[in-house]
């Protein structure tokens, strides 16, 4: 084994899989993922009732999804810059603690401005996580475990996912849509405080970091000269905003005939998150045998389960949507360690950060403009609208990483 230069010690390599580093690591980023996704989306199960309760129409309330995830898109560039000066678990720290302190004043908003602004800022906040966990992860994991430590942090991130829409909706058919928000963020607090006391001490960062490096502007080009990562960076993109479109827009739709559910009921779909805490763990197996065939197969079952939300029998849309989300959970968690891995260590906060951004402008963006789509066709326009934007990811994909290597690595 050879040594550092100068310190007569091995090199670190990172944690490896089954070492107590390694487990305490990974639990600290999926309650971080809990944390973060729990409150980002925790008012995108009771939009018909925001909706209802604040007079507005379903693109309008929508936007209390879109402001936040924009605004976390918007942010992760500059999240990634201040990890790379002051380290990734600061950053990561800073950032769920304020969010979760946001997430509390959410719920006092007294009309559709206040509640926007408020949630503008939480996004923000919560831009700190997603932005470097990966890089973080590129650091601090052995490289042979790495896909399966970023199949176990999306893994915390559809939990999340799905804690705050469950929780949120449950509580509000009782309460309020206020209450459950609010009862979310009591969640993200308590998930925040188990990051930061299982978070290990970083060990990698400092190996990687150059002082009087390359300026920002130029980490960020080098991010996006790569036609691998851009292809990775679209994946993040039009998925994202297809798996938003449908969450978005779907409890509308069954709270109407033929379905007429119930708020909590419409909450309760939700548990189908579960299928992607599966999926996103078993392709970040598969992955290492190929990215690519489990990326593209993973599409095809995220377009499949579209297909089936088609339906007017509610089994058949429950089966849809499973699919659709485990097939999206496993796109995302192949494509986010990729990106991660594929980037050169100079620039893979900045590689991370632009995937994230990709990923949350897709939702923001596409799934807010969607809203009007819905109003204008009904479900059927937005399943097609969905299934063309799968069909351009799986095409950039082939075309963009069926045949590329270094930079960093990692190519199929």
């Amino acid at each position: 084994m050879s040594l550092e230069a100068g310190t007569g010690t091995p090199p670190w390599l990172g944690h490896d899989r089954g070492t107590p580093g390694y487990r305490r690591l990974v639990v600290a980023l999926f309650a971080a993922g809990v944390a973060t996704f729990a409150q980002l989306y925790s008012v995108q199960s009771v939009l018909p009732a925001l909706a209802d309760g604040l007079h507005l129409g379903a693109s309008q309330a929508a936007l209390g999804v879109s402001v936040a995830t924009g605004a976390l898109a918007v942010s992760v560039v500059g999240w990634s810059a201040l990890a790379d000066r002051l380290g990734r678990v600061p950053v990561m720290v800073a950032s769920v603690v304020l969010a979760s302190l946001l997430g509390l004043a959410v719920p006092l908003a007294p009309s559709l401005g206040p509640l926007l602004v408020l949630r503008a800022l939480q996004g923000a906040a919560l831009g700190g996580l997603p932005a470097v966990a990966v890089a973080h992860l590129a650091e601090e994991v052995h490289a042979r475990a790495v896909a399966l430590a970023a199949g176990a942090y999306v893994s915390g991130n559809s939990v999340g996912g799905l804690t705050g829409r469950v929780v949120s909706s449950g509580v509000a058919d009782l309460a309020g849509w206020r209450w459950g928000v609010a009862a979310v963020a009591v969640v993200g607090i308590a998930a925040t405080a188990v990051f930061c006391v299982l978070v290990p001490r970083p060990r990698g960062f400092a190996r990687h970091r150059r002082a009087g490096g390359p300026p920002l502007r130029d980490r960020v080009r080098r991010a996006l000269s790569d036609p691998a990562l851009l292809a990775l960076y679209a994946q993040a993109l039009l998925l994202m905003g297809g798996f938003v479109t449908v969450y978005n827009y779907l409890g509308f739709r069954l709270l109407q005939a033929p379905f007429s559910l119930s708020q909590t009921v419409v909450g309760l779909l939700f548990v189908v998150y579960l299928a992607g805490t599966l999926s996103s763990s078993v392709a970040g197996r598969l992955a290492a045998r190929g990215r690519l065939p489990v990326l593209l197969g993973a599409v095809a079952v995220f377009t499949a389960g579209c297909l089936l939300t088609l339906s007017a029998r509610l089994v058949v849309v429950l089966a849809g949507l499973v699919l659709l989300t485990a097939g999206f959970f496993a796109a995302h968690a192949v494509a986010s360690g990729w990106a991660g891995a594929r980037a050169e260590p100079g620039v893979r906060a900045q590689a991370s950060a632009l995937y994230t951004f990709a990923y949350y402008a897709g939702s923001s963006v596409v799934g807010w403009l969607t809203g009007f789509a819905f109003a204008a066709g009904g479900w059927a326009v937005v399943v097609g609208v969905v299934t063309g934007l799968a069909a351009v990811a799986a095409v950039l994909a082939t075309l963009g990483l069926r045949r590329h290597g270094p930079p960093g690595s990692m190519g199929e």
